[in-house]
């Protein structure tokens, strides 16, 4: 009896232990996001609720303002090992799988019910699926990151008017096209570096949207803010291949859930931000600037044509198509 009892009792410590080791799997979720932000609040939210929905056994830590890197490192990150749940832009997939990237060619979203629609689109599924095979990982969900416009240190109208501007810009194909065709001077700064290089003049110009121009406090260094919104900007949400293989598919169904549901959460929110933002910053003394979009498309389809930029027409004209 005593041997049966000690054996029983061994038997209950080693799945004590087991369940314990199940319960401390920490991953690591990353962005280069400020922490006030909905793209962190939202990951944060996601990385409690996987922790309810699978009675603890992932507990997930997210880092946010590039404390794990910079976004090139955190997408390396995911190949890596240093990271496992990354936000980021389609700008950085495209390095990966280049036909993606062409959702960051201007004008090509009418607006974010757009943006949202092309994310269910036979279109998305297509350059979805390139993307992992080319990488490995794994997009489980599309948030709305804002719509990008302008901020400068003189006042822009027209496209012409952005003639020899040193403008900071992602150093990405499709985010140079929009500067490059208005005869801009485009430079590549990381974006934890932006608000230093604004303030001692390094450029005298940058894009993004409204909601991060407020986050990074661009315009304590900026007197124009120019609404060209010619970027309709979005953050994929990327678990990377290796941690997606060893999820049950119970668990890849409850990843997938959580995260469109915090991706939904965080889009509700900047799309309500952006709505009260130019009214505040005209409130704070900054000089707000409606432009003819229209002017500026001409303009970018003339000097900046697609196939310039190795884009396939016709996952673009794929896109616009979507309703």
């Amino acid at each position: 009896m005593k041997f049966t009892m000690k054996a029983l009792l061994g038997v209950a410590a080693l799945m004590a232990s087991a369940a314990i080791a199940q319960a401390q799997t920490t991953l690591k979720w990353a962005h280069v996001y400020e922490a006030t932000e909905p793209f962190h609040t939202e990951s944060v939210w996601a990385a409690e609720e996987i922790a309810k929905r699978t009675d603890g056994r992932y507990e997930i830590d997210v880092f946010p303002a590039s404390q794990l890197g910079k976004e090139a490192d955190i997408n390396q990150g995911l190949k890596l090992g240093t990271v496992d749940i990354i936000v980021s832009g389609s700008s950085f997939a495209s390095r990966e799988y280049k036909p993606i990237g062409v959702t960051y060619y201007p004008y090509i979203f009418r607006d974010p019910a757009h943006l949202i629609a092309y994310t269910k689109s036979d279109v998305f599924k297509k350059l979805v699926e390139g993307y992992e095979e080319a990488s490995g990982n794994h997009i489980t969900a599309v948030t709305y990151y804002g719509t990008r416009h302008t901020t400068a240190n003189k006042e822009i109208k027209t496209c012409a008017d952005m003639q020899g501007l040193k403008i900071r810009v992602p150093d990405v194909p499709a985010y140079l096209a929009m500067p490059q065709a208005c005869g801009a001077n485009t430079t590549p700064i990381a974006f934890a570096e932006v608000y230093l290089a604004l303030q001692n003049g390094t450029v005298d110009a940058q894009e993004n949207p409204l909601t991060t121009i407020e986050a990074k406090k661009f315009y304590e260094v900026q007197s124009n803010i120019i609404l060209t919104g010619h970027i309709v900007d979005h953050l994929n949400t990327v678990v990377s291949g290796r941690l997606w293989e060893s999820l049950s598919d119970e668990d890849k169904q409850i990843f997938s859930d959580v995260m469109l549901e915090a991706a939904e959460r965080a889009t509700k929110i900047v799309e309500e931000r952006e709505a009260e933002l130019v009214d505040k910053f005209r409130a704070d003394g900054l000089s707000v600037t409606e432009v003819d979009k229209e002017e500026f498309l001409n303009t970018v389809l003339e000097n900046a044509p697609l196939e310039n930029y190795g884009y396939n027409r016709e996952d673009w004209e794929a896109i616009r198509a979507v309703q």
